[in-house]
């Protein structure tokens, strides 16, 4: 048994150094919408059209003007559309980039 006198010889491994983790701070609101709003700028660009839009189509109807009322609601789903089609986009790129 000369091996297991020869371990017996050799001085205990150095204690191990405690592992440093990296500190993350909690994300406000205002913070995450930042962040989000310049991955995927579309998307809130949309939204404040489609509420423009939608805005504008009300007023009309409320005045009475049922064709321009009519048209409004017509650009308000496109624009929502849009604005599904760029936040469908922004995820793809996102999911994309991850790989």
């Amino acid at each position: 048994l000369p091996a297991a006198a020869d371990m017996a010889a050799e001085p205990p491994p150095p204690p191990l150094e405690p592992i440093v983790l990296p500190v993350f701070r909690e994300e406000g609101f205002g913070d995450k919408f930042l962040r989000k709003t310049r991955e995927n700028p579309l998307v809130p660009l949309g939204c404040l059209c489609t509420v423009g839009i939608l805005t504008y189509g009300l007023i009309n109807f409320k005045r009475g003007n049922t064709r321009k009322s009519q048209l409004m609601m017509r650009a308000r789903i496109l624009a929502q559309s849009l604005t599904f089609a760029a936040l469908l986009g922004g995820m793809a790129v996102t999911a994309m980039k991850s790989r």
